[in-house]
């Protein structure tokens, strides 16, 4: 069934979002989605009395046929097709999240952007909604304090080879005070700073950067007078790197590749580098993907050098409840976006290289007040997201991922990691 307001919403882009599923099978199961959700709000503490200040308003009942149809995917295509709203989104997903909502999908569809083939956010996107202009991660805010202890944790070397623990050093900061939308420009560099010090990236170090940040880790780097190789599997995101890199003038030290693949492989890069960093993309990879890329760190890294990798990871607080809501990320922005542990970071990196963490500092509050300052930054650029041609779907789409992501940091289900990595054997190859 077309969507009622369908002349708003090209069916062509946003199929799942344009029509309403239908039936009479669906129209049993919405009955009983209705009724689940009106109990997981009631349990959430949710108001959805249209007569006084509710905390949801349901405009159109293809929400319900849509939670019967595909759960948590049904309610983001719903919020997407305006068939409901929010004055506050985050406090409505962080609410349904923490009673554990989890609708069941009676009759699944797919929605699939297919596999992840290296492109990255459209730079216009990221600058509308970043505190530099160019930075789609998350920042370290001043007022944090750090605190860093020695900590024995399990060693995961495959056939027993080594001790069964060995030490990294673990950092804390504490939650950010005082901060306003406008620090964030200053976090963000703040975040490179702290990762280009993990990677010991001084005058003189060769840095390969994967995948691009958009400048920001080049221009820290190139400022430290290191030589920079920086790579993207994504043409426009080298094209608008290059002119960025001229005019901070520092082109001369850094050169941007394009690569064929999401990771780069044996023929994309040869030789060895001082140092690596990479910032939100383990999160997004496949799970091969992953064994690549750790298995590059572990080829390109020359002997006594340092990996600097931030990254998003769940935590033990994350549920079932989180998991299913995150498909509707998948479905539409990150198609291979499955969190992992901090462990099993550690364990992909003891099993599949050469490698070994020995540093960890946790940001999670930092990068959940980032996000915070991200989506307010990009509602206040509404209008010129709209005139950039990022039409009202895809506007509700970059608002509804903001939300979910802020919720899941907010009830500690998602926490952003920096991890130092440098090879087992500092003496040569294991």
């Amino acid at each position: 069934m077309r969507h009622p307001r369908s002349s708003a919403i090209d069916a062509d882009a946003w199929p799942g979002v344009a029509t309403v599923p239908a039936g009479r099978l669906v129209s049993v199961r919405a009955r009983l989605a209705e009724a689940a959700f009106a109990r997981a709000c009631d349990a959430a503490g949710l108001d959805l009395d249209p007569t006084g200040e509710p905390d949801l308003v349901v405009e159109h009942e293809g929400l319900f046929a849509r939670l019967a149809v595909a759960g948590w995917l049904g309610l983001a295509e719903s919020y997407l097709a305006g068939e409901w709203h929010a004055d506050d989104l985050v406090d409505v997903l962080a609410a349904l999240l923490a009673t554990g909502y989890r609708p069941r999908a009676g009759l699944p569809r797919g929605r699939s952007l297919g596999a992840y083939t290296g492109g990255e956010l459209p730079t216009e996107l990221v600058r509308l909604s970043s505190g530099d202009g160019m930075s789609a991660f998350g920042g370290v805010f001043a007022t944090g304090v750090p605190t860093t202890v020695r900590t024995a944790v399990p060693s995961h070397v495959p056939g027993g080879r080594g001790p069964d623990t060995h030490f990294i050093d673990l950092t804390t900061i504490s939650e950010p005070t005082s901060a306003e939308r406008d620090d964030l420009g200053d976090a963000q560099a703040r975040a490179v700073t702290m990762l280009l010090d993990a990677a010991r990236v001084t005058a003189g170090t060769h840095l390969l950067e994967f995948p691009s940040t958009g400048g920001a880790v080049a221009i820290g780097a190139s400022a430290r007078r290191a030589t920079v190789d920086t790579l993207t599997a994504d043409p426009e995101q080298a094209h608008v790197v290059g002119e960025r890199l001229t005019l901070a003038g520092v082109d001369d030290s850094v050169s941007t590749q394009v690569i064929d693949h999401p990771v780069p492989g044996p023929r994309d890069v040869r030789g060895r580098f001082d140092a690596i960093v990479s910032v939100d993309k383990l999160h997004v990879l496949a799970p091969r993907d992953r064994v690549a890329l750790v298995r590059g760190f572990d080829r390109l890294l020359t002997v006594g050098g340092h990996v600097g990798l931030q990254t998003v990871v769940a935590t033990d607080a994350m549920t079932h409840s989180g998991r299913a809501a995150i498909e509707a990320l998948r479905a539409y922005i990150w198609p291979d976006l499955d969190y992992p542990t901090a462990t099993e970071i550690h364990r992909l990196v003891d099993r599949e290289s050469g490698l070994r963490v020995i540093g960890q500092t946790h940001l999670g509050s930092h990068t959940g007040l980032s996000l915070a300052m991200q989506h307010s930054l990009f509602d206040a650029h509404a209008r010129e997201a709209a005139a950039a041609g990022f039409d009202v779907v895809f506007r509700r789409l970059w608002d509804y991922q903001f939300a979910l992501r802020q919720a899941l940091f907010r009830l500690g289900m998602l926490d952003a990691v920096q991890l130092t990595l440098t090879h087992r054997n500092r003496r040569g190859r294991r």
